[in-house]
């Protein structure tokens, strides 16, 4: 068996106003509703809505040849339901295929696992919720924010019940060994372990349309060329990436909707290989041996660590801070206060405050809605200092 494994990331957090130090005890009103709504609207417009009508489109030229899996966060779904309900209708056209897998994560795409577990508990629990609510599937498949795993966060992972998770085929972990096969966690070997191929799959959702690129321009031919010369015996390629490749990243003139388009197709007539969900893989493949991951590993930057969220004081200190609240939080029943709380947990808070300005800080600047990470730390904070008051002033 000789298969493909597409999995795709929705997510969207909800960004923060300007919020001054004179709004502190004064304004409760902590997101910018406008440009959260434009930024959705946006990407549902040149990326969401045309690729699932896409994959709609080959689902039904194909049948159940062709599989895709997705984890769309609490907060993209949130949005969804708000700004763009079109996109969710197509969602759950895909879901009544049968063959699109919805996994489980966060549900405000937090570090929660780092951290708290009973918070990570808490959180996979509720989107897990959200999931069988829109798309009457129950997850057995699981993928943390960005790609983040460990060792010990697998074996929590499998504590909570599934069976396969995610996690990025970083060079580091890897070393001499190939992503191209299915692993399991050294504490628990119940839980199975799919690793992203990076180096294809980061073929398609950065370099693409990057004319200084040896390989480009990246043609269908191409690609599946390079999957034919993949040794025999490794069994699956997971190409996981963000949703917002297809018409965003690379806009719609790259051609990046037509490659796709064409990919099942000449993977058919010219490759030994299949497409298959992750929930498919877990029953019908064995693991060739334990992967050891005793540090988080993610799929940002050239690192694949979780510096991009947790590499300097700005990033450290809002953390804590952050998390220092949770007891009060959780003595609390105000809706309000419980949603606002999700919604500061987003990793992109602490992304925005990132200072690694060198190969990887276009990437940190995409849809940045600030001019420094100083700016995203002090906005930050001053909307902690209200959270923490409300929290306070809770009878």
């Amino acid at each position: 068996m000789r298969t493909i494994c597409f999995y795709f990331q929705v997510h969207q957090p909800y960004r923060l106003r300007q919020y001054r130090f004179f709004d502190i005890g004064e304004n409760h009103d902590y997101f910018d509703d406008h440009n959260n709504r434009f930024i959705l609207r946006r990407i549902a417009e040149k990326s969401y809505i045309p690729m699932n009508k896409l994959l709609l489109e080959l689902i039904e030229k194909y049948g159940s040849a062709f599989k895709v899996s997705f984890s769309i966060t609490g907060t993209a779904l949130e949005q969804l339901e708000e700004y763009a309900p079109e996109v969710l209708d197509g969602f759950k056209a895909l879901a009544a295929t049968g063959q699109v897998e919805f996994l489980a994560e966060t549900y405000s795409h937090s570090l929660a696992s780092i951290v708290k577990k009973s918070e990570f508990r808490e959180q996979v629990e509720k989107h897990t919720n959200k999931i069988k609510e829109l798309f009457d599937q129950t997850p057995t498949t699981f993928r943390n924010t960005e790609l983040i795993y460990s060792d010990k966060i697998g074996a929590l992972v499998a504590d909570m019940g599934y069976k396969l998770m995610l996690a990025e085929g970083a060079k580091h972990v890897l070393g001499w060994r190939s992503p191209n096969f299915l692993y399991t966690n050294p504490i628990n070997p119940k839980l199975k372990v799919l690793l992203k191929n990076f180096k294809l799959s980061d073929d398609i959702a950065f370099r693409f349309s990057q004319k200084t690129w040896k390989d480009w321009p990246l043609t269908v031919e191409k690609f599946v060329g390079w999957l034919t010369n993949i040794p025999e015996e490794e069994e699956v390629i997971n190409l996981f990436m963000d949703y917002v490749t297809f018409g965003e990243y690379q806009i719609e003139e790259t051609g990046i909707f037509e490659f796709f388009k064409e990919l099942p197709d000449r993977i058919f007539s010219h490759t030994r290989f299949g497409f298959s969900l992750p929930r498919d893989l877990e029953k019908e493949m064995q693991p060739v041996s334990a992967v050891h991951v005793p540090y988080a590993t993610s799929w940002a930057d050239e690192e694949r660590d979780l510096t991009a969220w947790l590499g300097n004081e700005l990033q450290d200190e809002a953390f804590m801070k952050l998390y220092e609240l949770r007891k009060k939080v959780k003595k609390c029943t105000d809706p309000d206060i419980q949603m606002d709380w999700l919604h500061l947990q987003s990793s992109d808070h602490f992304y925005y405050m990132c200072t690694k300005w060198f190969s990887d800080g276009e990437v940190h600047k995409y849809f940045n809605p600030y001019g420094s990470p100083y700016e995203a730390f002090i906005n930050y904070m001053n909307v902690l200092s209200d959270f923490t008051i409300r929290l306070e002033n809770y009878k």
